[in-house]
């Protein structure tokens, strides 16, 4: 339990109370108290009597009532100054209030934990359905898997900034993934759309840009409606920011549904694109289009291989155009005026960026 939760309990109730009032855990310590110079002191122990009872005990000037008892040890206890019966009432009713919000925290950690171990494939199948019963936990809720990833290692602040843009602890979740990564759960609509889902990253990613002036990427998973497609949540949104890496690399906010070709690509093994480019193109050629060539490809595609657009927004003479086309004709063997070989070609070039990617990565 948080010392900080209970000394913030304590605090409030110390203008409501007009008695020195604290915590003790189990060893004596005074962990939380309403003077705070009595913070760090170790009282004499009552913890045997209160293990033996629920009622409050009178201990060296002081009125002690357990928390809330995990076991057969006393955790924590709360005190009140006096013996008298006022006194013991104030404290019973001290030990209502920190039981109540400890409650509150013990059951948020516990979901949030929940969530976690659902997601990083850390519990069995057959136990999340009990687990869930345990929490009262709504296990057939829509829910949606946002994962922000950072572009240098992950801020310490960022949590608590994504948990102050998600508020309602008991359905939205900020769970830690590793030194990059934090994914946020947010309950949902089941009918919630892709440009909702898209403003809630763009909200995201401009708060943390605001905060920490730092920049992110944020991988969106489709809607899941039972707590065991968390784990499948997550992996999306990893593909997503995964995919768009390679063949997207100017946006910062991927959907898993929006990825076409490029998720198919990004699944098929290393060894099936490279006979895939060796099949297509005569050998090296690809690698003889200098830049200014790729660029006029590109171009092309952009204008839906329309010779006189794009020769327009090229700024050359429509003939200097077709005389490129031929020349990668020649080079390639592909017309890309001819929509199947431009199909080819589109493919072919994803192919290589992917594979490019992975050799980056395996240096």
């Amino acid at each position: 339990m948080s010392r900080r939760l209970f000394q913030g309990m304590v605090l409030q109730m110390k203008d409501a109370i007009n008695r020195t009032v604290g915590v003790i855990d189990s060893e004596g310590a005074v962990i939380a108290c309403s003077d705070l110079k009595r913070i760090g002191e170790i009282d004499e122990n009552p913890a045997e009597a209160l293990n033996s009872t629920n009622d409050p005990v009178r201990f060296n000037g002081m009125t002690y009532k357990s928390l809330a008892v995990r076991g057969v040890r006393m955790e924590y206890a709360a005190f009140v100054d006096g013996t008298d019966d006022e006194a013991a009432a104030l404290c019973s009713a001290v030990v209502v209030a920190l039981n109540g919000v400890k409650q509150y925290y013990d059951e948020k950690h516990d979901k949030t934990t929940f969530i976690k171990n659902i997601m990083l494939d850390n519990i069995l199948p057959s136990d999340i359905y009990i687990k869930s019963k345990e929490l009262h936990f709504a296990g057939d809720q829509p829910r949606v898997v946002f994962l922000v990833r950072m572009t240098d290692k992950l801020d310490v602040a960022t949590n608590d900034i994504l948990a102050s843009l998600f508020p309602d602890k008991q359905k939205d979740f900020v769970i830690s993934v590793n030194e990059q990564d934090v994914a946020v759960v947010k309950e949902v609509r089941a009918n919630t759309d892709i440009k909702d889902l898209r403003k809630i990253a763009k909200g995201i990613e401009d708060t943390i840009s605001a905060e920490l002036l730092v920049k992110c990427v944020i991988g969106i998973s489709t809607i899941v409606t039972q707590l065991k497609d968390l784990a499948r949540g997550l992996k999306e949104a990893q593909v997503a920011i995964e995919v768009g890496r390679v063949f997207d690399t100017e946006k910062s906010i991927i959907n898993y549904e929006n990825l076409g070709i490029g998720r198919l690509i990004y699944q098929l093994p290393t060894t099936l694109c490279r006979m895939f480019l060796t099949e297509v193109f005569k050998k090296g050629s690809m690698d003889m289009l200098d830049q200014e060539t790729l660029l006029t490809i590109q171009k092309f595609f952009e204008n839906n291989l329309n010779v006189s657009e794009t020769s327009r927004k090229l700024f050359v003479h429509r003939n200097t155009l077709v005389y490129r086309l031929e020349k990668i004709k020649k080079i390639t063997g592909l017309d890309l005026r001819e929509f199947d070989h431009a199909i080819v070609f589109k493919v072919a070039l994803m192919v290589k960026k992917y594979l490019a990617s992975r050799e980056e990565d395996d240096i």
